[in-house]
């Protein structure tokens, strides 16, 4: 542990906050953002496919960047990697900002992404160099605090700032936001956060396998034309290629001796199931951030400004269901507290599956509420109650040494499934919309004999792509309840709390 005053202590958990508090509202902030960057870039509506990389362009960078920046803080020391990385995210700002096309936006943000991956491990691992065991867990509970709001405030944060300016403009508030966390980073951590002694190594190939594992998913999953087929022509071939590197990753991590995570002293069956669990979670959350996002806009007529509004109800709803979810699994345990969560969020999306085109008149029928609000509400709450378990946890299954890097662990399953569910969701139902307006042919005023029978024919063609539309986000919101399912029965795989000392002997 570094020796420094309480007051510098606290200062550098602050100014690393601050950095990790950043990043994950760039996770998020572009939610808001979508219809404005559709908009600009002549997006048509047909081919939303094309505005996925936005999305999972930052995820796959943070996701793949995180394991080995992390690492490398332990060799090189966590102030110089924090430095590095928010001056990357600075430059993938302005990238961001200045894109002229959707080419050069995508690459500004796996830049941002792969900047943001190291902010939350490093300064998890930055809590451990600072704070003895015993006050650990508050100080770690903290910093993930900061991850989860980015989640909350995201979307709403951009909202706010584009109604001053634009979306760019969002982006290049990031810049002044960078400088401030640098300078906060500089005045405030220990010039020497790390022991003296030989310079930890760090897993180069085992995060070099799982970011390529990761890069080929997306890739593989990514269709830029999915009215004939779910997947690209080298979706299967490229999704093959993705399990081969796992397989090579799950080989190279037995036998290396630096390992990205080291398993000595892990109840592994309650790992696993616990970043099962955390995979489910992130794919609801992000497919829930998207497309009812998208469903607000293409169905009911709503700006970004509106379809935030609307998403307002799930993003209240999932801190205080985390907030209940922490002082439950307190006295019930972690396990039940997460199925129960997992369940209620899959029952959630069954009701979110079947909205009608005018949901926004039809009422609950258990509660005679405004269904929307309801279902949203349901869903916002069931995701919450999984937070604090599944974080509490994996704690509770790892060696105390080991702490920071499993609760980034907990984080990177969650963003997988944010990455890999809203990829493969945006396929299969890209294609979908496609496949159910293949039969539609566009009415073209020109070849209708009277203002009146264009008018009727176009009437009906807008009325059809609705369904279509319809059908398309049911489908996509059914699907992610059976994944909710599924992560609520790998959370009954986590086990009861362990009675005390019992730990210690597994």
């Amino acid at each position: 542990m570094i020796t420094t005053t309480r007051r510098g202590r606290a200062s550098a958990i602050a100014a690393g906050g601050l950095a990790v508090l950043l990043g994950a509202l760039d996770t998020y902030v572009v939610i808001g953002l979508l219809r404005q960057i559709i908009d600009e870039l002549r997006i048509p509506v047909n081919r939303l496919e094309q505005v996925t990389p936005v999305v999972t362009g930052y995820l796959l960078g943070y996701v793949a960047a995180m394991p080995l920046l992390g690492q490398a803080s332990d060799r090189f020391g966590r102030k110089p990697l924090l430095q590095l990385c928010l001056g990357g995210f600075l430059a993938g700002s302005a990238i961001t900002a200045l894109a002229g096309n959707l080419e050069v936006l995508v690459v500004g943000r796996v830049v941002q992404g792969v900047a943001s991956g190291a902010l939350l491990p490093v300064t998890m691992a930055l809590a451990a160099d600072l704070w003895a065991q015993r006050r650990r867990a508050t100080v770690l509970g903290v910093v993930g605090g900061a991850q989860e709001l980015g989640s909350v405030l995201g979307p709403v944060y951009g909202i706010v700032l584009s109604a001053l300016t634009d979306w760019r403009g969002v982006f290049w508030v990031n810049v002044p936001l960078a400088v401030l966390a640098m300078v906060a980073v500089w005045f405030s951590l220990p010039s020497s956060p790390r022991p003296d002694g030989p310079r930890p190594k760090a897993d180069v190939v085992g995060a070099s396998l799982l970011a390529v594992t990761l890069a080929l998913l997306v890739v593989g999953l990514y269709n830029p034309n999915p009215r004939e087929q779910v997947l690209p022509s080298w979706g299967w071939p490229v999704l093959a290629a993705a399990l081969v590197v796992l397989v090579a990753f799950v080989l190279w991590e037995k036998r290396a001796k630096v390992r990205l995570i080291d398993t000595t002293g892990l109840r592994l069956g309650p790992f696993f199931a616990t970043l099962g669990a955390s995979v489910a979670a992130g794919a609801a959350l992000m497919v829930t951030l998207v497309d009812v996002d998208l469903f607000a806009q293409t169905l009911l007529g709503r700006d970004d400004h509106g379809s935030v509004l609307l998403l307002l109800r799930f993003l209240i709803a999932l801190p205080v269901g985390a907030v209940v979810g922490g002082m439950v699994s307190s006295r019930l345990g972690e396990r039940w507290v997460a199925f129960a969560g997992l369940l209620i969020a899959a029952g959630g999306f069954v009701l979110v599956s079947a909205w009608p085109l005018d949901v926004l008149a039809a009422r609950s029928v258990l509660l005679g509420l405004p269904r929307l609000d309801v279902d949203l509400v349901v869903t916002g709450f069931g995701l919450g109650l999984v937070i604090a378990p599944l974080s509490s946890a994996v704690l509770r299954v790892t060696p105390a040494e080991q702490h920071g890097v499993a609760s980034a662990g907990v984080v990177v399953a969650r963003m997988t499934g944010m990455l890999v569910g809203v990829a493969a969701l945006s396929a299969w139902g890209l294609h979908r919309f496609h496949e159910l307006t293949a039969d539609l042919d566009t009415p073209i005023k020109v070849l209708f004999p009277s203002p009146e029978e264009y008018e009727v024919a176009l009437s009906r063609y807008t009325t059809a792509l609705k369904q279509a539309l319809l059908d398309q986000y049911g489908e996509i919101f059914l699907i992610t309840a059976f994944l909710c399912a599924g992560g609520a029965l790998l959370a009954l795989l986590i086990g009861p709390k362990a009675r005390v000392g019992a730990d210690q002997l597994t």
